[in-house]
């Protein structure tokens, strides 16, 4: 029986493109554990595809500069509980429909991706490269995903009553202190 969400490929793995610059950055150790652990959620959650609210889980699960980003408080606790409800009934809308804001055309068949999701990694390989890092990190996806305000992942902070805008400020405030290898600077 062939997996409902397909494997990674080798480019989807490295986050380039055949037509990628060759100085496209690749994707971290870390940010690979980030999407494998989304690919999981998304076959358990019985989705067809890896959309950008399974994304910002799997970052606040393995990501802890991302977590940080939220930092801690009760909308953080209502952040990760209506990700968690996704699977028993928040989120159920999704299951069969493909996150998708109009701005790209929809690929049915793609790597595994919604098709916003599918840019946002696209977008997080380009701010890597973009301050001259080899490789993305989590907050580069964190302030990818949520650039759309049609991504799920916007929805679901929207209802936990955080503002995408204020988590791409934080993000951008904290950008020199993210380093190459994925640790913070104190």
């Amino acid at each position: 029986m062939q997996p409902r969400i397909p494997r990674q490929s080798a480019q989807e793995q490295d986050c380039r493109r055949p037509d990628a610059p060759s100085d496209a950055a690749t994707l971290s150790d870390e940010l690979a554990a980030v999407v494998s652990g989304a690919r999981r959620r998304a076959t358990r959650d019985g989705d067809r595809q890896i959309d950008t609210a399974h994304l910002l889980h799997s970052l606040l699960e393995h990501d802890p500069d991302v977590y940080a980003v939220f930092g801690e408080g009760p909308q953080i606790a209502r952040l990760l509980g209506y990700l968690v409800q996704r699977t028993i009934g928040y989120g159920l809308r999704w299951q069969g429909t493909v996150e998708d804001s109009g701005a790209v055309p929809v690929v049915m068949h793609g790597e595994g991706f919604s098709p916003l999701a599918a840019s946002a990694m696209e977008h997080a390989c380009r701010r890597a490269a973009e301050r001259g890092d080899t490789q993305a990190r989590g907050v580069d996806l964190l302030a990818s995903i949520v650039v759309d305000p049609q991504a799920r992942a916007v929805e679901v902070l929207a209802r936990a009553g955080i503002d995408a805008d204020t988590v791409r400020t934080r993000v951008d405030e904290h950008r020199d202190e993210y380093v190459s290898g994925g640790e913070t600077a104190r």
